[in-house]
């Protein structure tokens, strides 16, 4: 018996042949081509039905046992022809509970009878014992004779189980093939659509069937097209995958462009044969939108940070323009300008126009990522720097007058496609106008950008209104505290002075350093130099306070530490609306919440005797001051330096030093001698060094013995250059701080300047006092003088007789005044009262105050001394005629 399937005849239709051929269903070989009516034997074709499913024959002969048994058999039964033959298969595959049926079932078989159905089968054990498989096989017998004509049968047999994986699988395909959202198409070999889903269709249009047959070129456009078409073919032949490809085009009657993500990867047959391509494709144009949108939020936020950290870092108006621009180009526009009102700019609160937007700008900014571009807005091209206005009916004009953004029409032919006019507005105020613009090639501002450049300029608009403020403080606070410094250069008796104030740079706030320079009665000049701890016009007004303070503690003639215990009271008092009594009360309640503010300051007071040229000093917490003897290096002095005023609690110490003359004596603050980058030690002792260049010493000292009545120009002029010599050797341009320097050399009262005697306390000495004083003046050549003088001296001398005690002293000096002092041992200090017209005394004193162009008293260490000042003849101040002033009494 012939094995089955052994042999297959042609067709009688040449046609089925041709269109098998044309379906893929047969692959015949040009060498196997055999003339039409020769049998030809062929196998199954790779991707065909078979190679998915299980499919084996056996025959049974008459006698109802295997006698053929085919290879497919074996593969599916696990049993080798030579076992399987002479089998019976009802004995070996079925159960033994259904042995029964089955015999009735194969006779019938035998008796011509073809039989279809699902039988449940066991592989007998293996020769070696291990356990056969169960299985379930849909069989079909058809019943055969032999060549002797004796019945048989020939058994196809299929696993139950692959169809049916096969069948859910095709289920399955189809579902999702069918069903799915995404866009399916299965391509051949030849990159035509063999298959499309109902989601392509949907898309481009017509049935699934419509898809049939078309190409790449059929959905894209070039050069699109083209790119897929590569991609399809690489993907062909290699077997790579390929996911997330992005793909543009357009879908039928529509101009809007879309996108999709496209998966593509090689399908195969059951046998390994590429049979085409797989196309998996969705839409992705509204989440590239939406990604878009999120990465131009991103942006936009990561924008708004940059701006946060890089515009207001300045307190310079232009400065902080340029960082506005520096952030936005060309990270948000391609060029972009600021202008500011003029009128804000140089103080004034309302510049006329600004209601109107018709007020007068500068263009303090301009950035351009663009080579050689030009500057935005209409009209003629605006320098930086330069003054202009818009016009009334321009987009600008309108975006200053309404304080909204404005879109700029672009100039036809021009670089720039969209132009956006943003008001600067701070504080409900608009202080100026940016404007930001694309060139072509750039995406046009949106309504998204928009809002983005007012955020951004309304962040700027606050720093530059800031920075305008801080400035306009700054310049009141340095205006009062230059009108609270010493007026030009100041003067003293036996001192040549120079100084400088140099203030802390425009984005320092002005501090509370000051000097002053105080002449007092007999020839005498206190120095002094402090620093109030703190900055801004609230230390300028402490300042200005604590140098009234001074000022008037030192006409009452007070000790140098007596001076400064008197600041230290006022210090106190200044943060507190009791003023000293309430804060010395707040000091004695401890552990108490003190709301009042604290003002601290530093201060040296040294008070110069031109006569002795001994000088007393007395330190609040201040830098100890620097002297530079001839020819001897630069020291500083050892002086106490106490606390600051505004602590309270201690008392301070005084220190008395003679100068020789020509010694350089410098007071100075912090500012000066101790910056960011030098620290307080190295800022010393390069003073002291510069102060000990042989630049800084007198060249031109005078010791001959004549009045000196006026400052010598040639040492003023070195003295000054000593001033420029310290500032350009240290560093001074730092601007941290303020700096105050007050430098003095020292030049004393000649001999032949003073004249000092001692008087006994007797009548007769105030007859000898005008003696003394009228030969001295005639000595000096002050001869107008002496019938005033003597008048005075009279006076003087006779109160000391009648009111004071023990010896009196009378001393005249000569300097730019005549100064005369009358000492004695008492502590009364004389009263000036206004006489009655029947008093014959009490008109002295109204006599002198009459007559002198100043006059006083002071305490000293052993008593007091009653003084008074006359003009030199040829001075500014005219002399008062002794008649005329006495007449005025009565």
């Amino acid at each position: 018996m012939s094995e089955i399937p052994a042999k297959a005849t042609e067709s009688e239709d040449p046609s089925d042949r041709a269109r098998a051929e044309a379906a893929g269903y047969i692959d015949v070989p040009a060498e196997d081509s055999l003339s039409v009516g020769d049998a030809m034997w062929q196998s199954s074709p790779p991707g065909s039905i078979y190679d998915y499913i299980k499919v084996a024959s056996f025959s049974i002969g008459p006698d109802g046992l295997v006698d053929q048994w085919s290879l497919r058999a074996e593969q599916l039964f696990g049993i080798s022809t030579e076992h399987a033959v002479g089998m019976d298969p009802i004995e070996a595959f079925v159960d033994p509970e259904l042995h029964e049926h089955g015999q009735r079932k194969m006779a019938e078989i035998l008796d011509g009878r073809e039989w279809t159905g699902v039988v449940p089968f066991k592989v007998p054990e293996s020769a070696e014992g291990e356990p056969g498989k169960e299985g379930l096989a849909e069989v079909y017998v058809m019943p055969t004779r032999t060549e002797e004509g004796e019945r048989a049968a020939v058994c196809i047999v299929v696993d139950v189980r692959i169809l049916r994986r096969i069948e859910t699988d095709l289920a399955a395909s189809q579902s999702i093939f069918g069903q799915s959202p995404f866009g399916f198409l299965l391509i051949d070999p030849d990159l035509r659509v063999r298959r499309a889903n109902q989601q392509i269709a949907n898309t481009f249009g017509g049935t699934p069937d419509d898809h049939r047959g078309r190409g790449v070129h059929d959905y894209l456009q070039s050069p699109e097209a083209e790119r897929i078409t590569a991609t399809l073919r690489r993907v062909l032949e290699t077997g790579n995958s390929i996911t997330d490809m992005q793909v543009t085009g357009l879908v039928p009657g529509s101009d809007e462009r879309r996108h999709w993500s496209i998966n593509l990867y090689r399908v195969h047959s059951g046998s390994g044969r590429p049979i085409g391509i797989a196309w998996l494709g969705t839409d992705v144009t509204e989440r590239r939108a939406a990604a878009r949108e999120a990465a131009s939020a991103r942006r936009n936020l990561a924008l708004l940070n940059e701006a946060g950290a890089r515009i207001g870092n300045s307190l310079d108006l232009e400065t902080t323009a340029r960082e506005l621009l520096d952030v936005v180009v060309p990270g948000f526009c391609d060029l972009a300008t600021v202008d500011l009102y003029q009128g804000l700019l140089v103080g004034d609160e309302t510049p006329p126009g600004r209601a109107d937007g018709s007020a007068e700008l500068r263009r303090v900014a301009f950035a351009s990522a663009v080579s050689d571009a030009p500057f935005v807005g209409g009209g003629a091209p605006v320098s930086v720097g330069a003054v202009h206005h818009y016009p009334f009916n321009s987009p600008c004009a309108d975006a200053l007058r309404t304080a909204r953004p404005q879109y700029v029409p672009a100039e036809e032919g021009g670089l720039v496609q969209s132009t956006l006019a943003v008001p600067m507005v701070a504080h409900d105020t608009v202080v100026g106008l940016a404007q930001f613009a694309r060139t072509k090639g750039s995406e046009l501002f949106g309504d998204r950008d928009r809002d983005l450049a007012v955020e951004l300029a309304a962040r700027a608009a606050v720093c530059i209104d800031n920075a305008r403020l801080y400035r306009r403080e700054h310049e009141r606070a340095l205006i009062l505290q230059r009108s609270l410094l010493p007026p030009g250069d100041p003067e003293a008796s036996g001192l040549d002075i120079a100084c400088r104030y140099l203030p802390g740079n425009a984005a320092t706030e002005v501090g509370g350093d000051w000097f002053d320079v105080i002449e007092l009665p007999g020839h005498r000049t206190a120095l002094v130099v402090g620093d109030v701890m703190g900055r801004g016009l609230r230390a300028a007004v402490a300042m200005g306070e604590l140098r009234t303070a001074v000022r008037t503690l030192a006409l009452l003639d007070l000790e140098p530490a007596e001076v400064l215990s008197a600041l230290d009271e006022i210090a106190r008092g200044l943060g507190t609306p009791g003023g000293v009594q309430q804060a010395t009360r707040a000091a004695r309640r401890p552990r108490e919440a003190d709301l009042s503010e604290v003002y601290l300051a530093t201060c040296i007071y040294a008070v110069y005797d031109s006569v002795t040229r001994r000088c007393t000093f007395a330190n609040a917490g201040h830098l100890p001051p620097v002297l530079v003897e001839p020819g001897e290096a630069a020291l500083m002095l050892d002086v106490p330096p106490g606390m600051p005023l505004g602590v309270g609690g201690e008392p301070f110490e005084e220190v008395e030093v003679e100068l020789p003359e020509g010694a350089l004596l410098a007071l100075y603050t912090d500012g000066l001698v101790e910056s960011r980058d030098h620290p307080l030690d190295e800022g010393l002792q390069a003073f002291v060094g510069a102060l000990t260049d042989p630049a800084t010493r007198d060249p031109s000292a005078d010791d001959r013995p004549h009045a000196r009545t006026a400052l010598n120009a040639d040492t003023h002029r070195d003295l000054e250059d000593v001033c420029d010599h310290v500032l350009s050797t240290l560093d001074t341009h730092h601007g941290e701080d303020d700096i105050a320097l007050l430098m003095a050399r020292v030049q004393g009262l000649p001999e032949d300047s003073v004249g000092d005697w001692t008087l006994p306390r007797e009548p007769r000495s105030v007859g000898r006092a005008r003696e003394y004083a009228r030969a001295r003046l005639q000595s000096w050549d002050l001869e107008p003088l002496v019938d005033t003088a003597e008048l005075l001296v009279s006076e003087l001398v006779t109160n000391a007789l009648r009111y004071g005690e023990g010896e009196i002293r009378l001393r005249l000096l000569l300097d730019r005044t005549l100064v005369c002092e009358v000492w004695d041992a008492g502590l009364v200090q004389p009263r000036r009262r206004r006489a009655r017209d029947t008093d014959e005394g009490g008109r002295g004193l109204q006599l002198v105050g009459l007559l002198s162009a100043a006059w006083g008293s002071r305490r000293t260490p052993r008593g007091k001394t009653v003084w008074f000042e006359l003009p030199l003849p040829d001075g500014e101040n005219g002399m008062v005629d002794p008649a005329e002033a006495l007449l005025s009494l009565f």
